[in-house]
């Protein structure tokens, strides 16, 4: 019997995207979580500029630091679906890139007052280790050599670009940063234009998306447990509070079980469907942790320590969800066999939550988040009603 062992260094060989029982490592679990960090203090910040009644403010800030805090997790995810050789040498810069992740998330909050130096070092760290990797598997994978060294030489400029961009003035930082977003986001699809295709594998992805929306929503529990221990605290029971728990969980479950219908790695068969499902996820991750933010400011509403009305804060919480479902439906398009959506559910439930919301100022932000949740629940059960019917006539 062979002894457990990790090879020091081993040719980084491009991964078969037909393999069998593909999983999420180890690793990559552990990778995941540095990013809960992360995504909980964007979620914290969020929270608090609602609270605030700084929402316009707050919500910009919050959009570019998840995009930042995606881009860094899509960056490393889909590279490690193609080349993950799992050596020495690759878990290192593995937990380098970690590295940088948790620099990123010390600027968080930075970035909601305007400053982006911290979060650009993080980049930088971040972006050491990824072209590191994309030139080893340069090296490993001859085919591909084009494309890899592209991806290499392209995260090289853009980061040089992203260090520059901390001398620019102040009105102009916005301009440069929108430019370079749009440069980020172009650099995949010219990389993988320039020979074939990088081997990512289907199932694989479909996975480490799943596993990323799982710790999106644990941000939307650590709001309901707030509102739980509020509830329940030693000032007396608070109905309000209460009411704002039961609803998260209403919400976290219907919003889990949606997601998590299943079938979206059967339609990621091209370049094109599998980048525009990608890039979508970043409403549907940033939507999904924008909830907990908004559950957050309703406690907070409750407990009277807020400075907008429950009207407000309902909508923090419902104008998410409707992203989810409607961003969710348009992504399952591409995915999902063809008359598996009901998309007239998504757009009721869309736009019942909003309903919902606009309540508030009647029932309280408590009942209306309630109400949220139970849409939720009825838009899930006429769901598998109508797919059991359909599958009942196909018979």
């Amino acid at each position: 019997m062979t002894s457990p062992r990790t090879e020091w260094r081993r040719p980084m060989r491009a991964r078969d995207p037909q393999e069998t029982h593909r999983a999420a490592s180890p690793l990559e679990l552990l990778f995941d979580l540095a990013f809960v960090v992360a995504i909980a203090r964007a979620a914290a910040e969020l929270h608090h500029a609602i609270a605030e009644n700084h929402v316009g403010a707050g919500l910009l800030s919050y959009l570019l630091v998840f995009f930042a805090i995606w881009w860094s997790w899509i960056n490393f995810t889909w590279f490690a679906s193609a080349y993950d050789c799992d050596d020495a040498a690759y878990r290192a810069l593995a937990l380098l890139k970690m590295a940088g992740v948790l620099v990123l998330a010390v600027g968080v909050p930075d970035v909601f007052r305007g400053e982006l130096g911290t979060v650009i070092l993080g980049y930088t760290i971040m972006r050491v280790a990824m072209v590191a990797l994309w030139l080893r598997a340069a090296a490993g994978d001859p085919s591909r050599t084009q494309v890899c060294r592209t991806y290499a030489l392209g995260l090289t400029v853009l980061q040089v670009l992203w260090v520059l961009l901390l001398l620019i003035p102040s009105p102009w930082v916005f301009i440069g940063v929108v430019v370079l977003i749009v440069a980020e986001v172009s650099l995949p699809p010219v990389a993988e234009n320039r020979g074939p295709a990088t081997p990512w594998h289907p199932e694989h992805i479909a996975e480490r998306y799943g596993l990323l929306t799982l710790i999106v929503l644990g941000e939307v529990i650590l709001g309901i447990t707030n509102a739980f221990a509020g509830a329940l605290n030693e000032g007396g029971f608070s109905f309000g509070l209460l009411a704002v728990g039961l609803g998260g969980l209403f919400v976290v479950a219907g919003l889990w079980w949606i997601y998590f219908l299943g079938g979206d790695e059967e339609g990621l068969t091209s370049l094109r469907v599998a980048l525009t499902w990608g890039y979508g996820h970043y409403f549907v991750f940033g939507a999904v942790a924008a909830v907990g933010g908004g559950i957050e400011a309703a406690v907070d509403v409750e407990e009277h320590i807020a400075h907008v009305s429950p009207v407000v804060a309902a909508f923090s919480v419902a104008v998410p969800i409707a992203i989810v479902l409607v961003v969710l439906t348009l992504l399952r398009r591409l995915t999902w066999a063809s008359g598996s959506l009901v998309p007239g559910l998504a757009i009721a439930g869309a736009v019942g939550v909003l309903v919902c919301a606009g309540l508030a100022g009647l029932v309280g932000d408590g009942i209306a988040i309630l109400l949220m949740g139970l849409v939720l629940i009825a838009m899930l059960v006429a769901f598998l009603l109508v797919q059991r019917r359909r599958s009942g006539v196909h018979a």
